[in-house]
This record gives C-alpha cells, structure tokens and sequence, in this order.
C-alpha cells in the first residue's frame, strides 16, 4: 500500500497493525513510509495536493496510536530516504523536509523515532540530527549490506557515524536477506565496539533468501521488480 491508505483506506491500514498486534508486536510503526512530502510530489501522487502529506502523516499516527491502545504496544514515528537529497538538495533543505514530519509525531506523541530505509549513511545522520530534536528514542537502520552505503562508508564507519548522530538504537533493514544481514550486524557491531561507544542493535531483514547483488541487494536484481515471486 501506498501512505495515502491513511487516507483513502484508513480500515485496511488499522487492519494491518491489528495482525502485527495479535502477531505478538509490540511496537506499531505509523504507516508513514515514503510520505515526505517531496516523495509524494516525485511520484506524481495526486494526495500531495489533495490531501497534504500532514494529513496523510497525521491520520498514519492516529491509526497506529488507535491500535497500539488495543494492546500494550508502542507507537514509532518513521520517516526514510527523501528525493531531495538525491537529486542534491542542500543539507538545510532536506533537514527540512524530515523536520515536518517530526513535527506531526510530537504534536501526536509518538513514543519513538525510526529513520529507516537510507542507502546514504550521510542522510540518515541528517534525518537523526532532525529527529532527536524531539526528545524521544531514535533508532536508525540503513539499507546496506557488507560493503557499506552507496559512498563506500564501511558499515562500522556507519554504524559510529550514527550514533554520534545521537541515535540510541542502529542498524540494518530491507534489501538483504537475515544471514547477509547478520554479517553487516558483525561489522556494525566491531566498528562501535573500536570506537567505544555504545547502542542498542536492530535488524531489519527480508524475509527470504537473496543472490549477493553487491550494493543494493534484491533491487539490483533484473527481476526486480516484477519477477520477485520466483
């Protein structure tokens, strides 16, 4: 589903976190993936200008927040990679667009920040600088594998650079599969552990097993996208 089901479909998204809650969850993150409002003008998304990504950000923290209380869940507050840092918007520019979702989780309450989703170790350190401004716990997962971000930043350079963000919680998500994930863990892991520092570890990983595609994962596959079943 896209974030605009906040919107258009908001019983399907509460039905969604449902099944994640009787699955045994115990955080419900808001359905907020990919809903800067840079990402849904570059996708030629109509709810940019018919609904505004405040809108679509707001009603993703009420559903979440509306489930969590049906059990004893968390509500985390995400936001991920923007197209203005790829198409080398400035740093105050992107700082931007992350700092308007942020302010729809305070005024929600959210119990946490995720930034997820950043092949870029330099705009995940953006993203967590914006969002510890909160107060809150932020964790941040990158979707890299062993040879580090789309730069060549190491996974332990990564994982130093993120903390000293100010990011309580690191790790890795999406493009790789548990046991690649693992040992991008290990490297993360050493490279705090040389540096001293400490923070909690998350992983994030695909549930099925992926050909090393270097970089990116499964998305650097020809297959994908369409032939990701077989």
């Amino acid at each position: 589903m896209d974030p605009e089901a906040t919107l258009e479909h908001p019983e399907a998204v509460r039905q969604l976190h449902r099944e994640f809650l009787r699955s045994g969850s115990d955080v419900m993150q808001t359905f907020t993936f990919y809903a800067s409002d840079d990402k849904l003008e570059n996708r030629g998304n109509y709810v940019a200008q018919k609904f505004s990504g405040q809108k679509v950000n707001e009603a993703a923290c009420d559903i979440a927040r509306e489930v969590a209380d049906e059990g004893d869940a968390l509500v985390a507050g995400g936001v991920s990679q923007t197209p203005s840092y790829l198409s080398c918007k400035s740093e105050a520019d992107v700082k931007a667009i992350f700092k308007k979702q942020l302010d729809v989780f305070v005024k929600k309450n959210v119990d946490f920040m995720i930034a997820e989703y950043f092949e870029h170790v330099e705009e995940a350190e953006w993203a967590v600088q914006v969002l510890k401004g909160s107060g809150k716990p932020v964790a941040a997962t990158l979707c890299i594998g062993p040879t580090g971000d789309l730069n060549g930043v190491s996974p332990g350079d990564c994982a130093v650079k993120l903390v000293k963000a100010g990011a309580q919680i690191v790790g890795i998500n999406c493009h790789f599969d548990p046991m690649t994930c693992l040992e991008t863990m290990k490297l993360m892991k050493a490279g705090l552990e040389a540096a001293k520092l400490k923070a909690h570890l998350m992983v994030q990983p695909l549930a099925y097993h992926t050909p090393d595609c270097n970089h990116q994962g499964f998305i650097d596959l020809p297959e994908f996208p369409f032939g990701k079943r077989p």
